[in-house]
């Protein structure tokens, strides 16, 4: 079997969606919500689903609870798709309250995220199709496990010929010093990073985005591609010294949970594509993205 040029690998949970909510409720009050949505996410949870969306061939590595949480989450992704390893413990749920203008928080169980392996993950490893083969490890933070193993992942990844992402997340504990170090030593050993405003924010322990960006772009160097996203500002991409800017289409968000996520998977599907310019990936990641933060039930376009 051919093995696809994109290869997800991280966190997978279920998510229940709330919303919208106006402000911050008093402790003991109930407050009545629109909407509800039980849906799989988790980042790599989403960015597979955002793939299969688009129709783009691509694998996930993931685990999942032996409760029936567990069952109905994997039963939503493409079986043809996905390789599930399945722990015995409750399926990781993160509720996700959604605010007017789109803004949400999460609040998540440890659930079987906490039980992850990076053993079980590196043996069931592929080798890449390709020079234009991609890797993206997703949440990271969330997962113990792999959190500590994640340099001898993407050594692992490399010697099979994939070319490595990375979309950590927030850590729950905040940009510790010695978190930021974590960070700073994965986004060595990778091609890419993915991260958010705020993260960069938090990262370089600036709180003006162009001041942090600046100090990370000379802290990780003119060899790595760092990627930026900054919500309705579109995203940025830094790479060989050069400054690339993708604009996002004004769209009317219905919620943005999972969007840096579905922007991963359209960022990397079209650099896997070959003989796309960063620019051209750029642009087709914040297209998907707006276009899934605006529907409901989501839908995806492109290839």
């Amino acid at each position: 079997m051919t093995v696809p040029a994109l290869l997800v690998l991280g966190n997978v949970n279920v998510d229940l969606v709330l919303g919208e909510v106006d402000g911050w409720p008093a402790v003991g009050t109930e407050v009545m919500v629109d909407r509800s949505e039980m849906r799989p996410g988790g980042s790599a949870g989403n960015t597979a689903l955002a793939l299969s969306g688009m129709k783009v061939p691509h694998r996930m590595i993931a685990s999942v609870g032996d409760d029936p949480n567990g069952a109905w989450l994997s039963g939503r992704f493409d079986q043809a798709s996905t390789e599930w390893i399945v722990e015995p413990c409750e399926t990781t749920l993160t509720v996700g309250i959604v605010h007017k203008g789109g803004d949400r928080v999460f609040f998540t169980t440890p659930g079987h995220l906490l039980r992850a392996s990076l053993e079980n993950l590196i043996e069931r490893l592929p080798e890449a199709s390709g020079e234009n083969a991609f890797a993206l490890i997703s949440g990271g933070f969330l997962m113990p496990g792999i959190e500590a193993g994640t340099i001898e992942l993407l050594s692992a990844l490399a010697a099979r010929g994939w070319r490595t992402a990375i979309d950590p997340g927030w850590p729950p504990a905040g940009w510790t010093e010695g978190n930021k170090q974590r960070m700073f030593e994965w986004i060595s050993a990778a091609d890419i990073s993915l991260i958010n405003a705020e993260e960069a924010k938090g990262l370089s322990g600036q709180d003006d985005l162009e001041a942090a960006v600046g100090q990370l772009v000379e802290r990780v160097g003119p060899s790595h591609t760092l990627v930026v996203k900054d919500g309705s500002q579109g995203a940025h991409a830094y790479a060989a010294g050069a400054h690339v800017h993708a604009a996002s289409p004004a769209v009317d968000v219905i919620d943005t949970v999972g969007a840096g996520d579905t922007f991963n998977a359209a960022f990397l599907a079209a650099l896997a594509k070959g003989r796309t310019t960063l620019a051209e990936a750029l642009a087709h990641g914040t297209d998907i993205a707006a276009r899934a933060i605006s529907t409901f039930p989501r839908r995806y376009c492109g290839s």
